[in-house]
């Protein structure tokens, strides 16, 4: 007779998406996540298979989120460009409020891992087809009313906004604390809008 999970597996997930975040993959160890997840190594790998599937699975988790959430923001936004300005704030609070320098997992995942792991790479290159068309089609919508300039073609200025929206998390993972910095980046992108 099958045991009964006696666990929530996306909660499972989350906490694994915490602490891979936090520690990076390389610098999660087996035992870390039987510690942080609460499981035995049993629970663990009977559910998730090895270390390197709870990390995809765990991103693909993180990737469904974030693209879920910027879709609702724009699919609901009366003005774009006031829209994107309130992501952009709000990268830039979290950035310099962010001690332990953890940035963007998707981000982070990409750099440490994308050119050296199949799985992972197609989850990230899939994350940035998904963003760029998210983005795209926030920007035709704000440039259809109006409310972003149509001088760059909507893709392209889609492609900026969402590429420095990546380069201030990875400016974030480096320790950056000067918030002028943050402020002169958007400022200058958003002379382009």
């Amino acid at each position: 007779m099958a045991r009964t999970k006696e666990f929530n597996e996306d909660q499972a997930l989350d906490k694994a998406i915490e602490i891979f975040w936090h520690k990076g993959y390389n610098g999660t160890s087996a035992q870390d996540l039987v510690t942080y997840l609460g499981l035995s190594r049993s629970s663990l790998y009977d559910t998730f298979g090895d270390k390197q599937k709870l990390f995809a699975r765990s991103l693909q988790r993180y990737q469904k989120n974030a693209q879920d959430q910027i879709v609702k923001l724009f699919d609901e936004s009366e003005n774009i460009k006031e829209t994107l300005q309130g992501i952009f704030k709000q990268a830039v609070i979290e950035s310099l409020e962010d001690r332990i320098t953890k940035g963007c997992f998707m981000i982070n995942s990409s750099v440490e891992l994308a050119m050296h792991d199949e799985e992972i790479g197609k989850i990230v290159k899939n994350n940035s087809r998904v963003m760029e068309e998210a983005f795209t089609n926030a920007v035709q919508k704000g440039q259809n009313a109006g409310h972003i300039s149509t001088k760059i073609g909507a893709r392209t200025l889609a492609r900026f906004i969402f590429n420095t929206y990546s380069g201030i998390r990875v400016l974030a993972r480096t320790g950056e604390r000067d918030k002028q910095v943050y402020d002169d980046i958007v400022k200058a992108m958003f002379c382009l809008l």
